[in-house]
């Protein structure tokens, strides 16, 4: 079996319906868009939302209160057995955790979680660290320094 000669199971695949082919297609001349009127236009129809004159649901409702969902800050995440790759007595930034895929972006800063051991003795600059990481990073004789 070669790549070139696989084929798809019988009935597998269906053939694309091509409207306005003619009178034996059976969707030919008017393409089932009916005779006139805007629909039946190209680049005719009207925008999502619009009720026809008559003003729109998301206007008519009360729009109440305040969100701080646009001002939330959303932190890299890392864990504790991932700081295990550096050596003993390195100091990890974030730059450096960038840089070796650890993370992918910086975001609004990263934080260090406490999932998993640590072995080594490192300096950690990170924006912030949960109380787990924070005690496992000072346990083994290293430092966490908020930045």
């Amino acid at each position: 079996m070669k790549l070139n000669t696989v084929k798809p199971a019988e009935g597998a695949t269906k053939a694309r319906k091509r409207v306005g082919r003619g009178p034996g297609s059976g969707i030919g001349k008017t393409a089932g868009r009916g005779e006139n009127g805007q629909n039946s236009r190209s680049g005719g129809g009207v925008r999502i939302g619009f009720e026809g004159g008559q003003t729109p649901l998301f206007r008519r409702i009360p729009k109440r209160g305040f969100s701080n969902a646009r001002f939330k800050k959303v932190y890299a995440v890392i864990n504790l057995d991932d700081l295990n790759k550096f050596e003993d007595g390195a100091e990890v930034t974030p730059e450096i955790l960038k840089d070796m895929g650890l993370v992918k972006k910086q975001l609004d800063g990263i934080k260090v979680l406490g999932n998993g051991t640590l072995e080594k003795k490192l300096t950690v600059k990170a924006s912030k660290f949960s109380k787990t990481a924070k005690e496992a990073i000072e346990k083994t004789g290293g430092k966490a320094e908020v930045i």
